[in-house]
């Protein structure tokens, strides 16, 4: 057992003692810093051939500096940059220079934090591959030792051996990219390009495969500038939604506008936030655009984005001033429970169930309408705040962690937790409802072991789930998981039997005598409910007045 602390209201695990580890404090999930809407635009051949003929041209430009700036690795500096903005420059624009320059900025950026979190996945492999031969065969795991089990078989001992030099030669290499600054991306996305050689299974031809490696290449996407007219100069949309593209020098006689604009025929109309985008295009507040092609559906998209003013996150006393509802995520369903500021559980257990099977758009779709009760549940409820685990299973999708489970890593590999937190986040933060984030450690084993069992009755079945989110719930209030702190046994009375308190640390007058209220419920007063019920030495001693004086006739004088 580990030793619980209190430290600013937030139970912390202090000492890590016989295989629990240190769980950290719950803290409130930071609301979105930008936003993005998304229009269709019903655009005439004439348009759709436009926007082809420049999407592919300053795609060529694009794939052209993403080429150069690979081939810069560490050499990089700011007059190289200036050197191919001023190239880019002479054939597109000044401000469609900047929009390359800075999407290559950005790929060559995440390509090296991919390399990171690729060498510590490699050396986390390899470190527990290494621990498992190590092992004798058949050996059990020892949590108390911190030791793995050992390989099932000899078998697949050494298919394991040879396993651990392949990682380590891909981990040199990683390491010799990152020393050398090389990183290995592709313009359009490695999925694309890898779909070339599988076509039959993806259900393509040669045709449409082409089609679509050519849409996710083509580039047409303008940077925003705050104090411009409408907020951006290479794409602009008004507030009718007529869309305006500033045509490379190359493309000027594409123009059917002044100043070498071309105007599309089709309008967009952002249906969400709109208001929000209209005042600050009315106010010519950087807005940033991008239209692509979903060639799936033959259709063409506009998406404008912006950046928000960050919202200082409410401090977690204030979030949870009125309780909670705490939510316990699962493969097909979310489960829910509504918790007052003390921890207790309030009403019934809700369930708000999704299908992760099929495409990711319908994935997506799921996961957003259970998302919406659950924020609709939460405002019925009166809380201002939802508790969700900080989940994280990225260190939990292997086999070296749960051997031959298929299914489990399977589940927990579709999994959305990223998504799910990023939705839920960006949902509430409209609804005016913080999100607490709190450790995962030991939430359904400690709502299974004391709250499962308590929390169901004749009429409700409580599931395991279901504990687990009160478990949550009372780990982000600060309160313990456990239903009841027993004290010492030395503090122990009845002959060490099992007494328990119930009352915090915080708690005014907790130490004081409790009136107990023994019999039945009458009209008269109970005993141990009267004015003296808290002084031991008046409980039926003489010398002192009894709670309940009865009434009596003195006796007559003897002289009478």
């Amino acid at each position: 057992m580990g030793l619980v602390g209190c430290r600013d209201g937030i139970s912390t695990l202090a000492v890590e003692v016989g295989g629990l580890r240190e769980l950290t404090d719950p803290f409130v999930v930071p609301g979105p810093s930008g936003l993005a809407v998304r229009a269709r635009l019903r655009v005439s051949e004439t348009d759709a051939a436009v926007l082809r003929k420049v999407g592919a041209f300053l795609g060529s430009l694009a794939a052209h500096d993403l080429a150069v700036r690979c081939r810069q690795a560490l050499e990089h500096d700011a007059t190289s940059w200036a050197r191919r903005k001023r190239e880019l420059s002479e054939v597109s624009s000044a401000r469609w220079a900047g929009s390359i320059t800075k999407a290559t900025h950005d790929q060559w950026s995440l390509a090296r934090r991919c390399q990171a979190a690729e060498k510590g996945w490699l050396r986390g492999q390899i470190a527990r591959i290494e621990a498992r031969l190590a092992r004798p065969l058949g050996a059990r795991a020892d949590k108390r030792e911190r030791l793995p089990r050992g390989y099932g078989s000899r078998a697949e001992w050494h298919a394991k051996s040879r396993r651990l030099h392949v990682l380590r030669d891909r981990l040199a290499g990683l390491e010799a990219d990152w020393a050398a600054g090389r990183v290995h991306v592709v313009r359009g996305g490695k999925q694309p390009a890898r779909l070339r050689h599988r076509l039959y299974e993806a259900g393509l031809d040669e045709r449409a495969w082409r089609e679509r490696w050519h849409a996710a290449r083509m580039f047409l996407a303008g940077d925003g500038e705050s104090g411009k007219r409408l907020g951006n100069e290479t794409i602009r949309i008004t507030e009718t939604g007529q869309v305006a593209i500033k045509l490379p020098a190359i493309l000027a006689h594409l123009a059917n506008a002044p100043h070498g604009r071309y105007i599309l025929q089709a309008t967009a109309q952002f249906r969400h936030r709109g208001e929000e985008w209209a005042d600050r295009i009315t106010n010519n507040r950087a807005v940033a655009y991008r239209i692509h092609l979903d060639t799936v559906r033959s259709r063409w998209y506009v998406t404008a984005s912006w950046q928000r003013t960050p919202v200082p996150p409410l401090p977690l006393e204030a979030a949870l001033a009125r309780g909670l509802v705490a939510v316990d995520m699962n493969d097909d369903h979310l489960a829910a429970w509504h918790l007052d500021m003390h921890g207790n559980p309030v009403g019934e257990p809700r369930r708000f169930f999704y299908d992760l099977s099929g495409s990711t758009s319908h994935r997506d779709a799921q996961i957003r309408h259970a998302l919406t009760r659950l924020l609709h549940h939460t405002r019925r409820c009166g809380a201002a705040a939802i508790a969700i685990e900080d989940l994280d299973f990225t260190d939990g999708k292997t086999r070296e962690k749960y051997g031959r489970n298929k299914r489990f890593r399977r589940l927990i590999s579709r999994f959305p937790t990223a998504r799910l937190k990023a939705r839920l986040t960006t949902m509430a933060a409209e609804q005016g409802v913080a999100i607490v984030a709190v450790d995962p450690a030991y939430t359904s084993r400690w709502g299974a072991q004391h709250w499962q069992q308590p929390l169901t009755t004749t009429t409700r079945k409580t599931s395991r789930h279901d504990a687990a989110a009160v478990a949550i719930g009372r780990r982000a209030l600060g309160h313990p998981i456990r239903r009841r702190t027993a004290p010492p046994r030395t503090h122990q009375s009845d002959g060490y039997g099992h007494r328990t308190a119930q009352a915090g640390s915080e708690t005014r007058r907790r130490e004081e005598t409790r009136p107990r209220l023994p019999g039945p419920r009458t009209r008269c007063v109970p005993p141990g409910s009267g004015a003296n019920a808290g002084d031991q030495r008046a409980q039926h001693r003489s010398g002192h007045a009894a709670e309940q004086q009865s009434w009596h006739q003195d006796s007559l004088p003897l002289s009478l």
